[in-house]
């Protein structure tokens, strides 16, 4: 009998020969080692399933077109195509404008394993019998006879009438689609992402529109220095409340906001500037509407959730999907592609996938770092294979693509190669960092904060797994939260944000701060960065959309870019500094280089300083001691310039450092560094030093 260490090393030699590249992973973090054989069941299942695929369907590219089949198609002959999967109907039957609303005038027919057909033959003009915008039904007859209207899961189009409660589906064959006059953009070197939300794009008290966006708000996040925009709430959501994170229809782009075709428009705008944009992609639930959303489509509690209490989210009261489902897979890995080859999409982020990871859903969990609370029965792995598949054919169709996962678990991998068994996604956000700038600012005094924890939430990630860096989000501006500008102005922001009143104490504190927190979130927090609209110029008040209990408000559901164009007024300066920031990480390409090296973290003087990317970041959080001749450490020698200082004068600050200055470093050998140089550091200031005598 084999000594238990053997039959360990054999196994262990066994996963190191499925998974092509795990002796990497076990390299860079040799704790994973004890879970080299969950790496290996977790790859092996991605490949059967690829194979499966493969085999059943001929490969993961025709798999991934099922929107070319299901749903309503025109024929070359100008007839119509229609297919569905709902396994648990009796009938299947189509209505609409096209036949009266005639319940059962056009049957499909039953296929094997749930599916149903349906071929509707051309007029004698050889035109299609329904035409674009014609409004349309699935009629299914229950297993118990009950007469159900749905809307078709494939719909490519969705709108609500008037006062309508429902959404209606509408026919969405145009006779001249949008044409795309720009390529695809190549990945950016540096991620600055700007997340943004169409609806609340303007100062108006209304639903914006993908025109106003385009029109009006991609000019100013290129002006910003942003390369990359993160659309929220694009998937069709019926309840606008929501925030885009209850989807209905999981094909058509919220019509909310304008047609598919100017949604088009959008994207092809934002490549002829160099901007990329992704798509919040919401697969990890969906809402529980039946009448316009996929709950109940075939009449049962399954088809494309599990059944009973597993296919129920208790905190979101939406339905889970069964990820292990053949025609799940199917409709999620084609809805990935769809967003990408219709629209253009450059790449996702994930929404909810910790969620997906876990049984559990993270619900009452809290995550200690522990490497057994990422491994066991306790994950699910279905849902696991499937965020496998889609990376892959993300990465497969265009290599170019990004995706970012939003993960609070800090399951390890997560950023890692498919093929050293992680999970294929590029980034990962990271979520403590918000937390941590909120608990200061809740429950600390200036003096009180610790900046050696600040350092350690800042660079507290997976070595080799990129991260979003973001000092507030979307998360941070919702109604019952508030944004960073709120909690450190309040009511001051009411009041004394003109020019013309006094540069009150509070608005001083806040308005250095938000620059700060923001700079060495940026430079320090990650390999990109994030800012929400409208953040990044402090934006007043909280964001919360209309709904009963606010009487149906639009005042809080809108962003007023124009508070940044009124020169008597004190938010030009953080949308100064802001756009300053990312131009530069544009020119110096901080995010891209390796993590900074920290060598000050001085908890009596509040001072931080480190480099990256041949800069020297240096920041004293103190609330009122300057240093005169402070001595910071560098590695190399030369002469140092200022090139961007919080306390200019265009960012509101107290111009107290002359640009004009040169430091020269020294052979003094200072905090582990060969070099240093001497540099007077007021109160509450960031400073960048480049070395120019190094190339950038």
């Amino acid at each position: 009998m084999a000594a238990p260490a053997d039959s360990y090393e054999a196994a262990l030699a066994a996963a190191l020969t499925d998974v092509p590249e795990l002796g990497r992973l076990l390299e860079i973090d040799p704790y994973l080692k004890p879970f080299a054989l969950d790496f290996q069941r977790r790859y092996n299942r991605f490949k059967q399933t690829l194979n499966n695929i493969g085999e059943a369907e001929g490969g993961i590219d025709k798999f991934s077109k099922g929107y070319e089949s299901f749903g309503i198609h025109r024929c070359a002959d100008g007839g119509l195509y229609c297919k569905e999967w709902a396994p648990g109907a009796e009938g299947v039957f189509l209505t609409g404008d096209f036949n009266d609303w005639n319940p059962f005038s056009y049957p499909y027919k039953k296929l094997d394993y749930g599916k149903w057909e349906l071929y509707i033959p051309p007029k004698q003009n050889k035109s299609p019998l329904i035409l674009h915008g014609s409004k349309l039904k699935v009629v299914i007859r229950s297993k118990s006879g009950e007469i159900l209207y749905r809307i078709s899961p494939w719909a490519k189009y969705v709108a609500r009438e008037g006062d309508n409660v429902n959404y209606d589906w509408i026919h969405w064959d145009p006779e001249h689609p949008y044409k795309f006059k720009h390529s695809r953009l190549n990945k950016p070197r540096s991620l600055r992402i700007y997340e943004s939300h169409v609806g609340i794009s303007s100062y108006e008290g209304k639903v914006a529109s993908y025109k106003h966006f385009t029109c009006n708000v991609l000019p100013r996040i290129k002006g910003l220095g942003y390369n990359c925009i993160q659309l929220m709430a694009i998937m069709e959501h019926a309840y606008y409340a929501s925030f885009g994170y209850q989807i209905t229809s999981f094909f058509a782009a919220s019509s909310r906001y304008g047609t598919p075709e100017e949604l088009k428009e959008l994207v092809d705008t934002a490549h002829s500037m160099g901007i990329i944009v992704l798509l919040d992609v919401v697969h990890s639930h969906a809402s529980k509407n039946s009448e316009d959303g996929l709950n109940m489509f075939d009449g049962t509690d399954a088809c494309y959730f599990h059944s009973g209490s597993r296919g129920n989210h208790d905190l979101w009261d939406s339905r889970l999907f069964a990820y292990s489902s053949w025609e799940v897979l199917r409709f999620l890995l084609s809805n990935i592609r769809w967003w990408l080859e219709e629209y253009g999409f450059d790449g996702f982020r994930f929404d909810g996938v910790t969620s997906m990871l876990y049984h559990h859903h993270g619900m009452g969990q809290g995550f200690s770092g522990d490497y057994h609370e990422y491994f066991g029965l306790h994950v699910d792995e279905d849902a696991l294979v499937y965020l496998m598949l889609a990376n892959h054919l993300i990465h497969t169709l265009y290599p170019e693509s990004i995706t970012i996962a939003e993960d609070v678990s800090g399951m390890p991998a997560l950023c890692s190669p498919i093929s050293q068994g992680g999970c294929g996604f590029d980034y990962r956000l990271a979520m403590a960092i918000p937390d941590k700038w909120i608990q200061l600012l809740k429950e600390f005094k200036d003096e009180d904060w610790n900046m050696g924890n600040i350092v350690h939430t800042l660079t507290n990630r997976r070595y080799l797994e990129k991260c979003i860096a973001y000092a507030e989000s979307h998360d941070q501006a919702l109604v019952g939260d508030k944004t960073l500008a709120f909690w450190l102005m309040d009511a001051e922001m009411y009041t004394n944000m003109s020019v013309l009143s006094p540069f009150t104490p509070v608005i001083d504190r806040g308005i250095q701060l938000h620059k700060m927190i923001r700079l060495i979130t940026h430079a320090l927090g990650g390999e990109g960065y994030l800012n929400f609209m409208g953040n990044e110029f402090g934006h007043p008040e909280w964001l919360d959309f209309p709904r009963i209990g606010n009487n149906e408000s639009y005042h809080y559901a809108r962003r007023q870019f124009h508070l940044t164009d009124d020169d008597l007024l004190r938010y030009k300066f953080l949308n100064n500094f802001d756009r300053d920031m990312n131009k530069l990480e544009e020119r110096c390409n901080w995010l891209s280089a390796p993590q900074a090296y920290v060598s000050e973290k001085h908890e009596d003087n509040k001072v931080i300083a480190f480099e990256r990317a041949n800069l020297l970041f240096i920041f004293n959080f103190h609330p009122s001691k300057s240093y005169t001749d402070y001595r910071v450490g560098t590695k190399s020698p030369g002469k140092f310039k200022i090139v961007l200082d919080s306390d200019a004068a265009e960012y509101g600050g107290h111009q107290r450092l002359d640009h004009n200055t040169d430091f020269f470093s020294e052979a003094f050998a200072h905090n582990g560094l060969s070099y240093s140089l001497l540099v007077y550091i007021p109160s509450r200031v960031a400073l960048i030093l480049q070395n120019v005598d190094l190339p950038n």
